[in-house]
């Protein structure tokens, strides 16, 4: 209502209740605006369906998000549908999502093992790409339709995200969804340890642990910028090919070799970075590989994520090793620990924007390029997460909020069934195994008993002869004695 309604009403109001009660009523003043009111009224009665017809929309606005509704294994993450448009606060911007980054932190986070997402239900995610839709108030270098970039805590696996204007970057001319889903968390991470922390320069070396993973790509890139740097790179030996063309000097796989002795090898005095995301005995080891003036960079512990579900004996082992050192140990060794987690920098928006901005720069300049290991729909989110938890990807892999096909589903659906129809021939192999395995049993306690039997019957042999032996000795002893009586006689 608007303040030149209230008493052009009120006065109607008078006027009916004097003629009601038959008393003469005083003439209305004149109104200094009297086409305000009419005017007011046929506002409000043109807004009233256009209100109308808002709330509706509103309440029909619907969009798809991935939500962790406990912790556990990859089926703890649905697929469901919100409804109701997110609320835009001044300073934020609306985002339709075209892709998402996934990230070690999100299987984690699956496991409750990741501190810095909130507890279920809640929408993981910490990264995305798309297109601005809608702008609030105040924003002023943004505009509907840029494409960005976008960084958060968490709730980016979705169709439409909210997030502050200062957590979005505009993309560089040429960059696809999928590069900028795969940019912000492993570039900046591998951004601020080697620039920030380790004051990377020409002819250092750094050890890059998971080398084949977006942030071991994403830290090879960055060295690859600096003159002379030595890389040495820890994966298995089917992906050594690959991060040896991407910049890795020295690949070393893990499984077969201790990556202490390969490096001693190559460089007795040790390394000048380590850069450690495996937590545990590992960061003893990266530790004691630094040369005098080495800096070791611990930002995770992957060594704590062990099967689909929390497995506290990985848990209990990793905190068991923790790393610790003291103060003169530092003094006397001339290294120095560092930890990073993007996470807790997510108030430090001037810092990440000044990292993102020569991150993008060395894009723009063809330095750095995200390498896209595969893409999935958020329907096959487990698949994805099992791809990156068995160490199967090269580079990175990133969801696409794209709906699948009736044929993709289809396909999925015999993929699902073949799953379930291998798990069921599987178990039934298992089952066989079982049973030959209890025939195999009965066979061996049947041979048991028989043997058992067997060795009774030459034991009351034994006896028998046993017996008879003693027999022979009592008639020869009776014998003896007939003999002896005789011989008296």
């Amino acid at each position: 209502m608007s303040g030149e309604d209230a008493p052009a009403q009120q006065q109607n109001a008078e006027e009916q209740k004097n003629q009601e009660t038959k008393k003469p009523a005083e003439e209305p003043k004149a109104e200094t605006k009297p086409d305000s009111p009419p005017a007011s009224a046929a506002t409000e009665a043109a807004a009233a369906p256009a209100a109308a017809e808002k709330a509706p929309e509103e309440e029909a606005f619907t969009y798809r998000s991935l939500v962790l509704t406990g912790y556990g294994g990859y089926d703890k993450v649905k697929l469901q549908v919100k409804k109701g448009k997110p609320a835009l606060k001044a300073g934020e911007v609306m985002v339709r999502v075209k892709m998402c980054g996934l990230n070690f932190a999100d299987l984690m986070a699956r496991q409750g093992l990741y501190d810095r997402l909130p507890s279920p239900p809640v929408t993981p995610g910490m990264e995305c790409s798309g297109i601005i839709e809608a702008v609030g108030e105040e924003v002023t270098d943004r505009k509907v339709g840029d494409k960005v970039l976008a960084l958060s805590r968490c709730g980016m696996w979705q169709e439409v995200v909210v997030v502050p204007t200062t957590h979005t970057f505009i993309m560089p001319e040429g960059m696809s969804f999928e590069e900028a889903a795969a940019l912000p968390v492993n570039y900046i991470t591998a951004y601020m340890m080697l620039f920030d922390f380790g004051h990377l320069r020409p002819n250092q070396s750094v050890l890059v642990h998971m080398a084949a993973g977006g942030v071991g790509i994403a830290a090879t890139q960055m060295c690859r910028t600096v003159k002379d740097v030595t890389v040495f790179g820890t994966a298995s030996a089917s992906k050594h090919e690959v991060i040896t063309e991407g910049g890795v000097t020295h690949a070393i796989d893990y499984r077969t070799k201790d990556y202490v002795e390969e490096v001693r090898k190559i460089s007795p005095k040790g390394l000048d970075i380590v850069l450690d995301p495996l937590g545990g005995s590992d960061t003893h080891k990266g530790y004691n590989l630094l040369k005098p003036m080495g800096k070791l960079i611990s930002y995770g512990a992957a060594n704590m994520l062990s099967g689909q579900k929390k497995n506290l004996i990985a848990v209990a082992k990793t905190w068991y090793h923790q790393f610790s050192v003291h103060s003169l140990s530092l003094i006397q060794g001339n290294r120095s620990v560092c930890g990073f987690h993007l996470g807790y920098l997510d108030t430090e928006t001037e810092l990440i924007a000044q990292a993102m901005d020569s991150i993008l720069g060395l894009y723009r300049q063809g330095k750095v390029k995200p390498r896209i290991d595969s893409t999935f729909h958020l329907e096959q989110v487990g698949d994805a997460m099992r791809k990156m938890q068995e160490r199967n990807n090269i580079g990175k892999i990133v969801l696409t909020t794209e709906p699948m096909k009736e044929e993709e589903k289809k396909e999925e659906a015999k993929k699902d069934d073949k799953k379930d129809d291998k798990k069921k021939d599987d178990k039934k192999k298992d089952d066989k195994k079982k049973e030959e395995g209890k025939k195999e049993e009965k066979k061996k306690e049947e041979g048991k008993k028989e043997e058992k039997k067997e060795e009774k019957k030459e034991e009351k042999k034994e006896e028998k002869k046993e017996e008879k032996k003693e027999e022979k000795k009592e008639e020869k002893k009776e014998e003896k004695k007939e003999e002896a009586k005789k011989a008296e006689n």
